[in-house]
């Protein structure tokens, strides 16, 4: 019985202490963050697979402008006074990929993939080194010639021309890339 009275003193005190309190209304949500945009995996992973599928390593083109060891190229279309400019140096380098220690197909999804770059970025004139070969297993530039083909198959690519002396020699690869 003495834990009845407790139990009505103790209701009776908190309806005292309550009795002005009037109920809040729902409560309101100033502002709820808005729910993150789902990555689109699948499409990163069929855009990056078209990339390296646009490059073939089995690509022979119609015509070409070596001489020799010397890898020169100029798109139909174009003034041939592009390549001089190019041997000579004419444009600056905005950009350089080096492919040293990269596999053919680990290569050529890096060069698809930094083409695409430098064309949003509106980059016009880069270096690629792809190497001598001295660390290959014959000591022959694996990468340089599969490099040609990969580059005469891309659209945005206007001449390329190997890189002088001092910017790397027959080891890299000067291109001329669309505005």
């Amino acid at each position: 019985m003495a834990k009845d009275i407790q139990q009505d003193d103790e209701t009776n005190l908190f309806r005292e202490a309550v009795k002005g309190a009037r109920p809040l209304s729902a409560p309101r949500v100033l502002h709820k963050p808005p729910a993150p945009k789902p990555i689109p995996k699948q499409f990163i992973r069929d855009e990056r697979q078209a990339l390296a599928d646009s490059l073939s390593d089995d690509y022979i083109p119609a015509h070409e402008l070596e001489s020799g060891e010397e890898l020169l190229y100029l798109r139909d279309g174009h003034a041939p006074d592009i390549l001089g400019k190019l041997r000579r140096g004419h444009w600056v380098v905005q950009a350089v990929i080096d492919l040293h220690g990269l596999v053919a197909d680990e290569a050529r999804l890096y060069v698809a993939e930094f083409l695409a770059d430098c064309k949003k970025r509106g980059i016009r004139c880069v270096r690629i080194i792809h190497g001598k070969g001295l660390g290959s297993r014959n000591r022959e530039p694996v990468l340089k010639n599969k490099l040609r083909n990969w580059l005469m198959q891309k659209d945005e690519v206007i001449a390329y021309a190997q890189a002088r002396r001092e910017d790397g020699g027959s080891g890299a690869v000067i291109v001329l890339l669309k505005a």
